[in-house]
């Protein structure tokens, strides 16, 4: 009779340097000398390119964002001239990809949801409709698309022949126009008032994403509760609500908001593009839901929408969150492309402050950690929420 004692191993008494050992992992000695010479490797690098810029005359480093830039953006969320400075260009480059990447997501992840639900319909027409536009969109590279659609955003009509939609948007060679709303008369405490309610609001739809006691119906009662209560406190803080629509006033439109042909072109081959992919993601999702579940919601009684919004589609989540999460990325980096048309992103200022003052490699180590804080941002938020909506203590199937 063999003593099983014997076979097992005996661990030394755990202690901060076994768990420094463990942490480490094996061959410390080859770790350390394969981190001195990645060390060493950047060393020279950086040694060598700052004695390449020393020897054409360029002084290393970050001064040059305090000089006068002396170019003109042609489009820029906030006041620049060209008198102004170059982190103050660099940050109007910012904000234009923020403004596109987040008008992208929103309006790719709405069409995308659209049509992998539409895909999924027993209308043979419409399902095979979205398989088409789902099969040419995603083949095509998306340099190409951009390409198509600022030719046909220069090619629309002169503002005196615009393409009119509905008397209010307006389809023209120098951009798209749209009415926009405007308040005047909000006094700061309005304005705090207003921020309050919009925030309890969305606090109110999260609490009940998580409940899973969100139903059409309930979402339409907030949402107009909330229209009414932020009308109540427009009215008793006097202010003027008014909305802005664009009109033809001689030959050019005059009031709205504007798109120009560049922005435009860009958010519509972003949209078209990424929501293909956010619609295969959401088919994909709804299949990985059982059949049983949608047959466990007509025997309760529910209507097929009622299933989708109640049932599946919060189970779907699981799926559906991680890969959009890479799509949102995909978009935010894809962005860039916009230098191609002429749209002053951030890579094109950055390009731009590059070419004017010769600091390439700072230009470009910019360019880098802006990138790289913005989808890790993204990133951490869309983990988050992917944790948020995670059922927990549910083994795979």
């Amino acid at each position: 009779m063999t003593d099983d004692s014997k076979t097992v191993p005996a661990f030394a008494k755990a202690g901060p340097l076994r768990d420094f050992a463990a942490w480490w992992g094996p061959r410390p000695l080859a770790q350390v000398a394969v981190f001195l010479a990645v060390i060493a490797l950047f060393y020279m690098l950086a040694s060598n390119t700052v004695a390449s810029m020393a020897r054409i005359g360029i002084s290393p480093g970050f001064g040059f964002l305090d000089r006068a830039a002396n170019f003109e953006i042609g489009e820029s969320p906030i006041a620049f001239g060209a008198g102004d400075t170059y982190a103050r260009a660099i940050l109007a480059g910012l904000l234009n990809t923020f403004k596109v990447a987040a008008l992208g997501c929103v309006l790719a992840t709405v069409l995308g949801v659209a049509l992998g639900v539409a895909r999924l319909s027993g209308n043979l027409l419409l399902s095979g409709l979205v398989r088409w536009y789902v099969e040419i969109v995603r083949n095509t590279p998306l340099l190409l698309q951009l390409f198509l659609w600022v030719a046909l955003a220069h090619a629309l009509p002169g503002p005196r022949q615009a393409l009119v939609l509905f008397d209010a948007v307006f389809l023209t060679n120098r951009g798209v126009f749209v009415p926009r709303p405007v308040v005047d008369g909000l006094p700061a405490w309005g304005m705090a008032t207003v921020v309050l309610v919009l925030g309890a609001w969305i606090v109110h739809l999260w609490s009940g994403r998580r409940r899973a006691t969100n139903t059409p119906r309930r979402v339409l009662v907030s949402g107009v509760a909330t229209f009414i209560a932020l009308a109540a406190i427009l009215l008793l803080a006097g202010a003027r609500v008014a909305v802005e629509v664009p009109a033809l006033a001689g030959f050019n439109i005059r009031g709205g908001a504007s798109l120009t042909p560049e922005f435009a072109a860009l958010l519509a081959g972003l949209t078209v593009k990424f929501s293909a992919a956010i619609s295969e993601v959401v088919r994909a999702g709804i299949l990985s839901v059982r059949a049983g579940q949608w047959e466990a919601g007509r025997a309760l009684g529910l209507r097929d929408g009622q299933i989708m919004w109640r049932v599946v589609l919060p189970q779907a989540l699981r799926v559906i969150t991680p890969l959009t999460t890479s799509n949102y990325l995909d978009l935010i980096k894809d962005s860039s492309l916009a230098v191609a048309i002429g749209y002053p992103d951030l890579v094109s200022i950055v390009n731009t402050t590059a070419n004017t003052t010769g600091q390439a490699f700072e230009a470009l180590l910019i360019l880098i950690l802006v990138y790289l804080a913005i989808n890790l941002g993204v990133s951490a938020l869309m983990n988050l929420y992917n944790r948020r909506i995670a059922l927990r203590g549910e083994a795979p199937a």
